[in-house]
């Protein structure tokens, strides 16, 4: 009926504009479920259940408690294996997945944590009298390079002594260390290269060629104070890495000291599993975190649901030049770290975990048939090298069932690095 009216509608239109009519030729309209976007591979794959059956019928045979594999498998649009999968479960560094979605939920890939310096004196002939303040924000990456990066803007700007105390308020810790006081102290160090350990001399050299050694002497002792002078004068803000790039280190060695600082920041492990629930849709009966480091058999967490966190960081990224693969390690383009001696395909962006009965493995692989596939294999038992093998064994057959679409490994041509001077303004 409404068709029939417009079709009469058009008719009339062309008859006042004097054009002849002419019959309308019918279009050929599809129903709903013919349109090519609902043509997409949902339908499960028989040659991955016999894959899996197959994963887990050989860590049986080998006295590797099989019954106790736990897998979850699935594309964008289908769930391609479901081995006890929304069972929360011990999942060691996976956590790590969730601490990344939380803290990119509530800061952003841009984000960067600053750390300001203050002074209460003056500068005189390269003498800067009084103390330097250290007012800590949370940067989980503050490392030698980033303190030697300091030390020469410092130099920069004319100054080579310091008579005062070097003195720390706020969260400022340095070289992944849990003391505040530890953390000055080594900062102190850093600045003045004539005490330089073997430790930050091999550092050095990861820097740019010609960057100079900085040379400041702090006359005073370290000190922590709870709150910054009311005279201190802001002398400059450092900037860290971006957080996209302070996940991806994070991830690609499993820093636990930087999973729990950036967990922290948040409230702590039952705030991280709170926000990585609600930001990836699924059940907090799936995820039970203590921490956000993954350390601890009390860290629980679904097959399905590190899935889901995955998907949902890849969500958030989807409006920038930024993937999964820039937050996580890359088989084919990270060499150190976690991805040493393992044996995976290339292109496939990985999540380790790693404690005495877990060996667990979550990431997404890039196909032609599926698209991007997710997936997460959590084994438990003593045999931590040999599931390994077998996990990489596993994602070798899934390589040749699929064809992989390897993404670009090239390096960022203008990456930033630690040490980088332009983020102390």
């Amino acid at each position: 009926m409404l068709s029939g009216l417009i079709s009469s509608s058009v008719l009339a239109l062309l008859g006042f504009l004097g054009q002849p009519s002419q019959p309308l030729t019918p279009v050929a309209f599809l129903s709903w479920d013919q349109t090519p976007i609902f043509q997409l591979p949902t339908q499960p794959d028989a040659e991955i259940d016999r894959l899996v059956a197959q994963y887990i019928k050989r860590l049986s045979a080998q006295g590797m408690m099989g019954d106790r594999t736990e897998v979850w498998i699935q594309s964008d649009w289908a769930i391609l294996a479901d081995v006890k999968g929304k069972n929360p479960a011990s999942a060691a560094s996976l956590t790590k997945i969730a601490t990344s979605l939380a803290v990119l939920e509530k800061w952003g890939a841009n984000y960067q944590f600053e750390t300001k310096f203050y002074t209460t004196g003056t500068i005189n002939n390269g003498v800067l009298n009084g103390d330097l303040i250290i007012v800590g924000g949370d940067d989980p990456l503050f490392v030698w390079e980033e303190a030697i990066a300091f030390g020469n803007f410092l130099n920069q700007k004319g100054i080579k002594q310091i008579k005062g105390n070097l003195v720390i308020t706020g969260n400022f810790l340095m070289n992944f260390k849990s003391s505040i006081l530890e953390s000055g102290e080594l900062f102190k160090q850093a600045l003045n290269n004539k005490n330089w350990s073997a430790k930050i001399s091999k550092e050095y050299t990861n820097l740019p060629t010609n960057t100079p050694k900085p040379e400041i002497i702090i006359t005073g002792n370290v000190q922590v104070k709870n709150k910054l002078p009311s005279n201190a004068k802001l002398l400059v803000t450092h900037q860290s890495m971006s957080l996209a790039e302070i996940l991806k280190q994070m991830n690609i060695y499993s820093n636990n000291v930087m999973a729990e600082m950036l967990a922290k920041t948040l409230g702590g492990g039952k705030k991280v599993a709170e926000i990585a629930a609600k930001s990836a849709d699924f059940s907090p009966e799936e995820i039970h975190l203590i921490n956000g480091s993954g350390l601890g058999l009390d860290n629980r967490i679904s097959p399905r649901a590190v899935c889901a966190m995955l998907l949902a960081i890849e969500r958030k990224l989807l409006n920038s030049p930024l993937s999964v693969a820039d937050i996580f390690p890359v088989a084919g383009r990270d060499k150190t770290g976690t991805m040493q001696s393992r044996n995976i395909p290339h292109g496939v962006a990985i999540k380790t975990g790693t404690l005495n009965l877990v060996s667990a493995l979550g990431g997404v692989i890039p196909t032609k048939e599926r698209g991007q596939v997710w997936f997460t294999i959590i084994n438990y038992g003593y045999q931590i090298p040999k599931f390994r093998q077998e996990q990489d064994q596993f994602l070798q057959q899934l390589s040749q069932h699929w064809q992989f679409t390897t993404p670009d490994l090239k390096p960022n041509p203008n990456p930033d690095f630690l040490g980088n001077p332009i983020r102390n303004k």
